[in-house]
């Protein structure tokens, strides 16, 4: 008899709660029960019997998928929920009806284009460590950056013990104590960015995400989102598609 149980931060994510590796952090951190137990790493469940809850709120299936980009503002860190009171994008999502989290990360003072979805399939396929979808960033920096500079970053530098993948940057405007450039990185590590400026002793002012894979943020105002049309999601599921076959 076919086993019917998957694995608990998988259903979590099926049902818009979380991504799986936050998921997999709400159940580390005690805030999720099956039954009425708390839930430990590792715990299946059986979607048609069991009951789940986070937070001590029953887990309900997704009734209707969404995608929505939202323009996110610097000061925002990119969660539902904060313990510390800090300010949430949830905050500016607060009346599309249906609970939606973040497709990866923006840092708290980075802004720009954030994905989010209940969809969590969806949200797995596009964050995979192996997928490598390329994102776009408008970056501001102090004062400038060499020629020199320009080849390192662009050919791999080594953070945090690991050497970053190739990327693209290109010099959009100069001026004598500020220099924007563009820059498009293939893979999704945490504050690479600013790390990799910051280990060439160049400093970010301002940096701001404008496109992920083909999608771009456009003229989004601030703190506004949108959804998805059906043909970007599709455009998003082939780049992630892509990627894996490379």
């Amino acid at each position: 008899m076919p086993d019917s149980k998957i694995r608990l931060q998988k259903y979590l994510s099926e049902c818009g709660v979380a991504s799986r590796r936050k998921s997999e952090e709400l159940i580390s951190g005690g805030k999720v029960k099956v039954n009425g137990k708390i839930a430990v790493i590792g715990d299946k469940v059986d979607p048609k019997k069991d009951k789940v809850s986070v937070f001590g709120k029953k887990v309900k299936a997704v009734e209707k998928t969404v995608y929505i980009m939202l323009n996110k503002p610097r000061g925002y860190i990119t969660t539902m929920k904060d313990e510390r009171d800090r300010k949430c994008v949830s905050e500016l999502i607060n009346d599309i009806g249906v609970r939606v989290y973040p497709v990866g990360r923006l840092d708290r003072e980075s802004e720009g284009l954030l994905i989010m979805t209940n969809d969590g399939e969806f949200a797995n396929l596009l964050t995979h460590p192996s997928k490598h979808i390329p994102k776009t960033y408008r970056v501001t920096i102090r004062p400038g950056i060499t020629a020199t500079q320009m080849k390192n970053f662009s050919e791999g530098m080594e953070i945090d013990g690991k050497t970053t993948l190739p990327a693209d940057i290109k010099i959009i405007e100069e001026q004598d104590n500020r220099t924007v450039v563009e820059v498009t990185l293939y893979e999704g590590r945490n504050r690479q960015i600013r790390k990799m400026f910051d280990a060439l002793g160049i400093e970010v002012a301002r940096l701001k995400r404008i496109k992920v894979g083909n999608i771009k943020l456009g003229m989004l105002k601030t703190g506004d989102y949108r959804e998805l049309t059906a043909d970007e999601v599709e455009s998003l599921l082939n780049a992630a598609k892509l990627r894996q076959e490379k």
